[in-house]
């Protein structure tokens, strides 16, 4: 069953001096299943991220169809969008969002309060969340005093506490090392097989490698994709790659 659906979806600006447009997005269909981890890569101005802005209602089409689990965006009134982000959809983003004189516990906290939750109903969410995250004994530290990658960790937490639909993920190991990212990696795998739906948009062939379905947007259009199927992360590392290389040499879609 599809969470989420995308119909022909176009986003064109305007500069703000000439009047000059620019299309950012053409003719975008696509349809993520419940469960699954895709990731969106593309060169650098080739459309992903304002893709993944109008998918986090962040930004609005214009032209085309958002739908998420069965309810058009579109539909949904602006005063009421930031609820709808908030029940709906978990983020997690390169520089980690988190606000440093917010101990990481109150940083995971956020979304629920501003929902209007009990304290004892968030700690009740929390604590096992945190065991599995591996992060219970920093929930009192502050962000300055723990590591990139436990950061990231705090900030998934933030994003799964309100047991969202959906999943985005804006270059999750973009500001992490090589052994944090790995870590993260694996947890992104761990939260996927529990039944997470995940959509990332990424630069790191490793990170996308662990995904199970792989988007390629090219000059605001989709381009490719590749299924996981029974490849390794090896095995597909080395098909991103090609697809990557092929995009970037002004191969054809095959």
């Amino acid at each position: 069953m599809s969470i989420l659906e995308v119909h022909n979806l176009e986003k064109i600006y305007t500069t703000r001096f000439g009047g000059n447009q620019v299309r950012a997005l053409h003719n975008v269909s696509l349809a993520v299943e419940s469960g699954e981890y895709v990731a969106i890569m593309g060169e650098s101005g080739s459309g992903k991220t304002t893709l993944l802005n109008i998918l986090a209602t962040l930004d609005k089409p214009t032209h085309g169809d958002v739908i998420l689990d069965g309810k058009p965006v579109s539909k949904i009134r602006d005063k009421d969008l930031s609820a709808f982000r908030r029940d709906n959809l978990g983020f997690v983003f390169q520089d980690f969002n988190l606000l440093d004189t917010f101990s990481l516990e109150d940083n995971i906290f956020l979304p629920l309060v501003l929902a209007g939750q009990k304290y004892s109903q968030m700690s009740k969410e929390l604590t096992p969340l945190a065991q599995k995250l591996g992060i219970t004994q920093l929930l009192k530290k502050y962000p300055y005093e723990v590591s990139g990658g436990q950061k990231q960790r705090a900030a998934v937490a933030r994003a799964l506490i309100t047991h969202p639909r959906l999943i985005l993920a804006d270059e999750p190991t973009g500001a992490l090392d090589s052994r944090s990212s790995d870590e993260l990696l694996d947890l992104f795998a761990q939260i996927n097989r529990d039944g997470q739906t995940i959509l990332m948009v990424t630069h790191s062939v490793k990170a996308a490698s662990h995904a199970g379905r792989i988007l390629f947007i090219k000059d605001g259009e989709l381009f490719h994709q590749i299924y996981r199927g029974e490849n390794t992360n090896e095995e597909l590392y080395e098909k991103i790659s090609r697809t990557l290389t092929m995009i970037a040499t002004g191969g054809d879609r095959r």
